[in-house]
């Protein structure tokens, strides 16, 4: 199933598209950037925003399906990714 922020990133990988997406909220909180490129950077940073969540919505679901065929039975619990709540 294509999406328009997975087509973006078809070679990058979680890691890299969340240090792009930090790089950019750094030059964003700093207000120096001209209107026109926040705005552009902003877009920008949406994008690897959805393309992370995609990619951890993905990973979750492969978690499920393992604990799935291990205990033979779907185990159905939220994944906490919260900061300082491990």
């Amino acid at each position: 199933m294509a999406n328009r922020a997975g087509s973006k990133h078809k070679n990058v990988c979680f890691e890299e598209a969340l240090g792009k997406l930090e790089v950019i909220v750094k030059q964003l909180e700093t207000g120096e950037l001209p209107l026109e490129e926040a705005l552009d950077k902003f877009g920008e940073g949406i994008s690897h925003a959805k393309y992370c969540f995609e990619q951890l919505n993905t990973a979750e679901a492969q978690v499920d399906k393992i604990l799935q065929q291990e205990q033979g039975q779907l185990v159905e619990k939220p994944l906490n990714l919260a900061e300082g709540n491990q």
